[in-house]
């Protein structure tokens, strides 16, 4: 019989890659057991990885667009019988290219991922956590939060509601004993504009972005200590998102558009 974690567990969604992917590793380098999800096999391998760290790891492929996958990874979590201690939720992508031309279903795909399954699994995890009294949830959202995002122009509102959502739930959960931290990078090097096919963009290959490393280190910091939101990046990112409350909205967009529309070929 193997003898019962004494590590305090912890859900990261998005494991797989990227910031999730480093966050899930900060995770597990400082004593959290895990549950680790993603939506590809790129997860399992994740997960020897987190192992050698010395995590005990429940990875998890799961489609967060599909609310039966989100329960999924809900049981997964409740069939451990242990108390949550912390739950990253991570999972989100973007979509580059005019609205005009994107697809209407990818588009409601992306919503469902990145506003429709934090809601849901914060849904379960909020409960858990405050009748337990206790418990670290960090939500990530993105710079974008800050502005009109053309050429992602679903993207940005999402991760807007996203932030909005956990200031307002922190505040609710306060009385608790439980946190929230807002999580904001900055573009970053991962494969995220690639996977949003913006490769042909400012934000494509050879642009200069953040660590993924240096943001995720910022996010699980800003969660250890119960801050209230934390943008992921270098100096000049977090003057950008001083920035970006004075400037008028349609300055932004139109900023943003230079960065993120498709160049011609």
């Amino acid at each position: 019989m193997s003898t019962p974690s004494t590590r305090p567990l912890a859900l990261v969604t998005g494991a797989s890659n990227g910031i999730g992917y480093e966050i899930a590793r900060l995770c597990a380098a400082n004593g959290f057991d895990l549950v680790a999800t993603g939506r590809s096999a790129k997860i399992d391998e994740a997960a020897e990885r987190f192992t050698r760290d010395g995590a005990h790891v429940i990875p998890v492929r799961a489609d967060l667009a599909d609310t039966d996958e989100v329960e999924t990874v809900w049981k997964a979590v409740e069939k451990t019988g242990r108390p949550l201690a912390a739950a990253v939720l991570n999972a989100g992508r973007s979509i580059g290219g005019a609205f005009l031309d994107t697809d209407l279903d990818d588009e409601l795909s992306l919503i469902s991922l990145n506003v429709t399954s934090v809601v849901h699994l914060a849904k379960r995890v909020a409960r858990h956590m405050a009748a337990n009294s206790d418990g670290k949830i960090l939500i990530t959202s993105s710079l974008s939060a800050t502005l009109p995002t053309p050429y992602e122009t679903v993207y940005g509102p999402s991760r807007a509601f996203t932030r909005m959502f956990a200031l307002g739930l922190r505040e609710e959960l306060k009385e608790h004993g439980v946190t929230v931290t807002c999580l904001m990078p900055g573009a970053t090097d991962s494969d995220f504009h690639a996977r949003a096919g913006m490769n042909n963009t400012a934000f494509g290959t050879g642009a200069k972005k953040n660590s993924r490393k240096e943001v995720a280190r910022q996010g699980f910091v800003a969660m250890m200590e119960g801050r209230a939101e934390i943008v992921g990046g270098d100096a000049a990112t977090k003057r950008t998102a001083i920035e970006h409350r004075f400037l008028p909205e349609t300055y932004k967009a139109a900023r943003h558009a230079t960065k993120a529309k498709p160049r011609q070929r």
